[in-house]
């Protein structure tokens, strides 16, 4: 597993398994969101298998499947809510972790300068600076 910070309440990563949750859990996290569409992964990978093993230690896990081509502000305000409502740090997971970057990057356009946000996804790895024109648009500048 390769657990990125983006923020003090928000990481990101690849592929999650069942065998990750007991980590998940050790790193403090209360929520996993699922970025991951089902049809990208095999059966015992589907965010119903993950779901199960997150609730069965106690954690909360959304699913907000998202593809490059299907983004929308409806799960942008989907991610956004389930990082507001998490009791404590939330982990998002996709395929590499850059639709669980991107997704909290449209989120926090207008609450965070573009340069943080840039900043931050980069420090974890994902160069999103490509998007500076959505952001600023986003946030209304």
């Amino acid at each position: 597993m390769d657990i990125r910070q983006i923020s003090p309440t928000y990481a990101v990563t690849p592929q999650i398994d069942v065998a990750d949750i007991p980590a998940i859990v050790a790193a403090g996290f209360t929520t996993i969101i699922c970025n991951r569409p089902d049809s990208e992964v095999p059966p015992s990978h589907s965010a119903a298998v993950i779901k199960a093993a997150a609730k069965a230690a106690g954690l909360n896990f959304v699913i907000n499947p998202i593809t490059h081509q299907g983004l929308n502000m409806e799960m942008v305000n989907a991610q956004n809510a389930a990082m507001e409502t998490s009791s404590g740090p939330t982990l998002a997971y996709c395929a590499s972790g850059t639709r669980s970057s991107i997704v909290w990057s449209l989120g926090k356009a207008g609450d965070l300068p573009t340069d943080d946000i840039i900043a931050a996804t980069t420090a974890a790895g994902y160069d999103l600076g490509g998007m500076r024109g959505q952001l600023d648009a986003l946030a209304g500048g």
